[in-house]
C-alpha cells in the first residue's frame, strides 16, 4: 500500500476502533458484547495455537527435565539405596536360612550321638598362636568351655579346643599337621591314628596292616581316656585312597574328612560326653548306588547272498 494521505487516514481510524473496543470488553467483564466475536476467533485461531506449542513445547520439555534433573537425580540415589538395603536383607535372610539348617543339623547328630554341645559360631581363622589351621569361636570359659574338648558340626569331627578365654576359644582342626585322631573303621574294630595334612586328605595309619579296607569304607573317632580330648563316634571320613599292604606293621589310607574346613560357620564344643560309645550310629546313612542299565545286542544272521536266487531257480 502506498504511503497517502487516506492510507495514514484509515490507519489513525482503525487504532482509534481498537481502542474504543478494548475499552467497551474491559469494562464489559463477563457480559462484553464483544465475547462471541472473542470465542469464534479462538475457534478458528485454537488449532494453529496447538499446531505451534507442539512445536514448542519439547523445548519447554526440555528445559523442565533439567530444572527438575536434581530432583529426579534424588530420587533415582533414593531408589538404588532402597534396592541395595533390600539386597542386603534378603542376604542376611539367607544366611539366617543357612545358618538355621546348620544348627538344625547339629542338633540332629548330638541327638544321635547323645553328646551335650555348647553352641557357637565361627568368628575369626588362624590364630596368633602359629597354628595354620585353626579358628576361633565366641565362646569361652565363661560358657563352659575347657580345654581338650572336641568340637564338631553336623557334617562330623571339626577339631579341637586349645586355648580358652573368657569369651572366645581357638580350635585346632582335624586337617591341621599338628592334630592327630584315634579312629575305628565302620563296622568294625579297626583302629588307628588320623593325622591332618591341610588341604589334603587325612592320612589313617591303621594299627592293622593286614586289614581289608577298600574305598568308601568309613571311619569315626575311637575316643580318648576320659573323653578328652576326643568323646567316640564321631564322623571323621571316607576312604579315598588305600595304600597296597606290604606286608608292614601298619597300613596307610587317605581319607576325605566330612567337614569342609574352608566354610565353617556354626559348630558345637562338646561340653558332656555320651554315657556309652554310640559306635556307627552318628554317621549318615550312605545312598543307595544308581543301577547301572545294561543293553543286550542280539545279532541276528542274515541270509547268503546267493540263497534267493537258488531258491528260484
Amino acid at each position: 500500500m502506498r504511503d497517502t494521505r487516506e492510507s495514514r487516514l484509515l490507519l489513525v481510524l482503525l487504532i482509534t476502533t481498537a481502542f474504543a473496543l478494548i475499552t467497551v470488553d474491559i469494562r464489559g467483564g463477563e457480559d462484553s458484547p464483544v465475547d462471541g466475536a472473542r470465542q469464534a476467533a479462538a475457534t478458528v485461531f485454537g488449532p494453529i495455537e496447538n499446531g505451534v506449542a507442539g512445536a514448542v513445547d519439547p523445548i519447554g520439555n526440555a528445559v523442565s527435565a533439567v530444572r527438575d534433573s536434581g530432583d529426579r537425580h534424588d530420587r533415582l540415589a533414593e531408589l538404588e539405596r532402597e534396592n541395595a538395603a533390600l539386597k542386603a536383607e534378603l542376604g542376611s535372610d539367607d544366611r539366617n536360612r543357612s545358618r538355621a539348617r546348620q544348627l538344625d543339623t547339629l542338633l540332629k547328630v548330638a541327638g544321635q550321638g547323645q553328646y551335650g554341645i555348647k553352641g557357637a559360631q565361627v568368628i575369626a581363622i588362624g590364630a596368633a598362636q602359629g597354628f595354620s589351621w585353626t579358628i576361633t569361636i565366641d565362646v569361652g570359659a565363661a560358657d563352659g568351655i575347657e580345654r581338650d574338648m572336641t568340637v564338631l558340626n553336623g557334617d562330623g569331627l571339626v577339631g579341637r579346643v586349645t586355648t580358652v578365654g573368657p569369651n572366645t576359644a581357638t580350635v585346632l582342626l582335624a586337617n591341621d599337621p599338628d592334630f592327630t585322631v584315634g579312629t575305628r573303621m565302620e563296622a568294625g574294630d579297626e583302629l588307628g591314628f588320623a593325622s591332618g595334612q591341610g588341604d589334603r586328605p587325612l592320612r589313617v595309619e591303621l594299627l592293622n596292616g593286614k586289614a581289608e579296607i577298600k574305598k568308601g569304607d568309613r571311619l569315626v573317632t575311637f575316643g580318648s581316656q576320659a573323653d578328652k580330648p576326643f568323646v567316640p563316634g564321631v564322623p571323621v571320613g571316607t576312604v579315598s585312597r588305600v595304600d597296597p599292604s606290604g606286608g608292614g606293621l601298619t597300613r596307610t589310607l587317605y581319607v576325605t574328612p566330612f567337614v569342609g574346613f574352608t566354610k565353617l560357620d556354626v559348630v558345637g564344643v562338646v561340653v558332656q560326653a555320651p554315657e556309652k560309645d554310640p559306635r556307627d550310629t552318628v554317621l549318615p546313612k550312605k545312598p543307595k548306588p544308581t543301577p547301572t542299565p545294561t543293553v543286550t545286542v542280539t545279532v541276528t544272521p542274515s541270509a547268503p547272498a546267493g540263497g534267493q536266487d537258488q531258491q528260484e531257480q
